[in-house]
């Protein structure tokens, strides 16, 4: 929300949009780091009593960054945002997987995954066209979505029987190999617009409207083919889908990085999208068509890591591409390649892993 809006919040209190930049750190270390848990504590206090009170939390949180009077306030209300919805995401994961048959299990995903492509790509644009009067009616706005949200709620939890969900029932070894592969993923594909944006400056010339434009291609592609990566989740396998999203995905990757037509690289990324999702919705049907009482602890440990690898990606990535751009897109596309057919093809071989199979 925050990216398209750095050099207004940097000049309203006096520091640059480097410093800024900050306030995307300052959301997503305690959004990634208590999602760690957040599926757990979830599990035990409730899912719909949880996410009602994290769009709570959000509200007071956006309010606080709205009204800012420093900068270091508006970090604090940041990190704020950043650990109220790290208690939503899993649980409404877990909400789906109760509530949807297996059949159409990774369907639903599909449209979840939609969803959240469509909020992350609008997110920039909106935040921006409300800072052309102040950067902090966008934040305004975002707690009238989450006040809206928390009216709107949750399904009733289902009948839980036998003891509380504990924190190492998340972190099976089954599970941490899908983390894995989430991290990896994410912070070597989709996670890596920053890294295309700066060969898109640098080989072609572009300006910060038309990388812009580029770069939306990836998750405008990802919100139309989400439902059909989910339905060929539910007919071909989530390990399958998710295997094949990381193999096209990094082989389009290496093209980004080595083609000599913008136009290549464009369309690249953007087909990119789809096969990212692929993965990310197939690691989620997996964890999710899971044995096991703590779904939405295991899938938040996921998900955590696959944020995480994204926060890491540009610190990993950005020193490459300045020694050789051409290396800091074959090297990540290259563990893409590599690792999740690794993790994937040893993940607990002795339970079905798809809808199909459980016909």
């Amino acid at each position: 929300m925050t990216s398209s809006v750095l050099p207004e919040v940097g000049a309203d209190f006096g520091v640059s949009a480097g410093s800024a930049a900050a306030t995307l750190t300052g959301y997503m270390v305690p959004f990634a780091l208590f999602m760690l848990v957040s599926g757990t504590f979830g599990e035990r206090w409730g899912a719909r009593r949880t996410v009602l009170l994290a769009y709570g939390g959000y509200v007071v949180a956006s309010v606080l960054c709205a009204v800012a009077w420093s900068f270091p306030v508006l970090i604090g209300g940041r990190a704020l945002q950043g650990a109220a919805n790290a208690f939503t995401t899993p649980l409404l994961l877990a909400t789906i997987a109760a509530v949807t048959p297996q059949a159409r299990l990774g369907r639903a995903l599909g449209v979840f995954a939609s969803m959240q492509a469509a909020g992350q790509t609008s997110a920039p644009l909106l935040s921006g066209l409300a800072a052309e009067a102040s950067w902090r009616w966008a934040f305004v706005g975002a707690a009238v979505v989450a006040g809206a949200l928390a009216v709107v709620g949750l399904p009733a939890d289902p009948p839980r029987g036998g003891d509380r969900p504990r924190l190492r029932s998340a972190w099976r070894l089954p599970t941490l190999r899908l983390a894995a592969v989430g991290f990896v993923a994410w912070g070597c594909l989709g996670g890596l617009s920053f890294l295309v944006a700066l060969r898109l400056g640098d080989s072609f010339g572009l300006s910060a409207g038309q990388r812009g434009l580029v770069l939306t291609g990836f998750g405008l592609v990802g919100i139309f083919t989400a439902r059909l990566t989910g339905w060929s989740i539910d007919r071909f396998g989530a390990r399958r889908c998710a295997l094949s999203g990381a193999a096209v995905g990094g082989v389009l990757l290496a093209g980004v990085g080595v083609l000599p037509s913008v136009v290549a690289v464009g369309v690249l990324w953007a087909v990119a999208g789809a096969f990212s999702q692929a993965v990310i919705v197939g690691l989620n049907a997996l964890v999710l068509s899971a044995d096991g009482g703590n779904r939405g602890g295991a899938v938040s440990v996921v998900q955590s890591l696959r944020f995480l690898g994204g926060a890491v990606s540009p610190v990993a990535f950005v020193p490459l591409y300045h020694l050789d751009p051409v290396s800091a897109f074959l090297v990540p596309a290259g563990l893409v390649l590599a690792v999740p057919p690794v993790l994937l093809l040893h993940h607990d071989r002795s339970r079905p892993d798809t809808v199909a199979a459980r016909r």
